[in-house]
């Protein structure tokens, strides 16, 4: 795998670099948000991993500026924050994940699986998604015990941005990017996503309060 690592603590970007080469994994390490975003179009990376406060560009805005070039790549932040508004502003961004400092190295390396897993999802398989629910990607079709669930258009799209971003939240600003892909009202989004879970068994999908929806697997 690909990995490009934004981190500015000299002695932590060595060991995670070490750690993930070690274990099979190429690894590009930058202290410089500026260095690390140009890296990006530079290279093809299959996972960033991204610290927040980094000099010249915050992994935050590397990742805000990534997105509005249409470059989508599968990203956790890498963080001593701890404030849930910094939470939610990663979330809004479009990370996948956010593992806190310290954090084992074992850890590190589980987590870049799951989101390397559910991003790069093979869309010719069926889904399972738990309950006796599958979601057959290739024929937008969704069942439960073997009886087809009919899905509006909105609510497959919605349905299909989940599951590709399985076990990670996704904000209403990720459905309404990628779904409506110009701006709607959060109401209606909230709307849509309530029918499309009222079609699913309970707590299929779970809402996290002030950050967003996800299917949990």
């Amino acid at each position: 795998m690909k990995i490009l690592l934004l981190e500015d603590e000299y002695s932590l970007r060595i060991s995670i670099e070490e750690f993930l080469e070690d274990v099979g994994h190429d690894v590009d390490g930058f202290s410089d948000g500026l260095e690390a975003y140009d890296a990006i179009f530079d290279k093809n990376y299959d996972i960033l991993l991204l610290d927040v406060n980094v000099p010249s560009l915050s992994g935050f805005d590397v990742l805000h500026n990534m997105r509005k070039e249409n470059k989508k790549i599968p990203t956790i932040f890498l963080t001593s924050m701890v404030d849930i508004d910094a939470l939610k502003e990663g979330y809004k961004r479009g990370c996948c994940d956010y593992i806190r400092k310290p954090f084992d190295l074992v850890e590190l390396e589980l987590r870049i699986e799951q989101a390397y897993a559910s991003f790069y999802l093979d869309d010719s398989k069926q889904i399972d998604l738990g309950c006796s629910v599958m979601y057959d990607m290739t024929k937008s079709k969704l069942t439960h015990n073997g009886e087809e669930i009919v899905l509006r258009k909105t609510e497959k799209e919605l349905l299909e941005v989940l599951i590709k971003n399985k076990n990670a939240i996704v904000s209403t600003e990720m459905f309404q990017d990628e779904v409506w892909g110009e701006y709607v009202e959060p109401a209606t989004i909230r709307v849509q996503l309530n029918n499309l879970r009222q079609k699913l068994p309970e707590n299929m999908i779970q809402n996290r309060r002030g950050l967003g929806y996800i299917i949990e697997r």
